[in-house]
């Protein structure tokens, strides 16, 4: 995947999960709110990082998936 790909698709990410902080602050528990703000985090490193091969890229990914999958099903 080409760099200008990956930035765009971790720069739509980071503003999907932005907007869903935004827009459920109010319903959000503590939890929740932390592993969204860890993936954010997350993804903002990963977006600075350069020279990533395809798997370092889906190494890192996987951690940032797992805290979103965690947000999905509590």
């Amino acid at each position: 995947m080409s760099r200008l790909k990956r930035l765009k698709s971790i720069d739509g990410l980071i503003e999907n999960l932005q907007t869903i902080i935004s827009q459920s602050q109010c319903s959000l528990s503590e939890v929740e709110l932390n592993s969204l703000n860890e993936a954010i985090a997350k993804l903002t490193m990963l977006r600075g990082k350069k020279g990533l091969t395809d798997k370092h890229y889906q190494i890192e990914i996987s951690d940032i998936v797992e805290l979103i999958y965690n947000f999905l099903t509590k």
